[in-house]
């Protein structure tokens, strides 16, 4: 992505941890200039006082919506709505919503589908439906934090049959007549098809997260790593 994408951010205060913001925007660094940051919620409630004390800091627009019945908080709505009307009127690169409720994915898929790179973040209770309709999603768990990600004991990956799959798919779209392929453009390969990000599994880098599955071999030349699926290498050797 270009140095100067233009972002715009969206919180869903009502659901987002307050403590990552800093965190949040380190990371969207990384892509571009956040140009509208906008948090929703109602302002009145004490439950929001953590992103009261951070709003003015990190130059972060409070939008005010008061529950409208009780028990019931319009904040989706207008959310919704600004976001709508960012997508259409603003010049904007990159839409990012904070939240781990799931009743975002039909306006991350409608941006997805008009163009825009959707980031999202959340915490690992965030439905998945939420983390797929995502350009590529983010966990904001102590244990996953996306600046600061951390070599921790892994729930053997292996055992993820759809990540396995994707990975092996990925490796064989890409590979040589010899069963390498280049690890950048498996990697470009599985964001076209998914939100997955190697730090959510606490691996800084996508070739350390490869070379800890015993399914696939790594090689390095000069400074550009090769993957390959040892099941299919094996079996074409036959």
């Amino acid at each position: 992505m270009k140095d100067q994408e233009k972002i715009a951010l969206f919180i869903d205060a009502d659901n987002a941890p307050a403590a990552k913001i800093d965190i949040i925007l380190s990371e969207l660094a990384r892509y571009g200039k956040v140009n509208i940051r906008k948090a929703y919620g109602n302002w009145s409630n004490g439950c929001l006082t953590p992103w009261k004390e951070v709003l003015h800091e990190y130059a972060i627009q409070p939008i005010q919506q008061f529950d409208l019945i009780k028990g019931k908080n319009a904040t989706d709505i207008a959310l919704v709505i600004d976001a709508m009307d960012v997508l259409y009127t603003k010049d904007i690169d990159i839409m990012c919503f904070v939240t781990s409720d799931c009743d975002f994915t039909p306006l991350a898929t409608r941006a997805q589908a008009d163009g825009k790179v959707v980031i999202g973040f959340g915490e690992r209770k965030t439905p998945d439906v939420f983390v797929n309709s995502c350009t590529r999603f983010l966990y904001l768990d102590e244990a996953c934090e996306v600046n600061k990600p951390v070599q921790k004991k892994n729930k053997n990956i292996k055992s993820d049959t759809k990540l396995m799959n994707l990975l092996r798919q990925a490796v064989e779209a890409v590979e040589d007549d010899d069963y390498w392929a280049r690890l950048g453009p498996v990697g470009s390969h599985i964001n076209n098809h998914t939100s997955f990000d190697q730090r959510n599994y606490g691996f800084q880098k996508l070739s350390d997260f490869f070379a800890a599955i015993d399914l696939f071999e790594m090689k390095k030349e000069g400074l550009v790593y090769f993957v390959q699926d040892k099941k299919r290498a094996k079996q074409a050797a036959k």
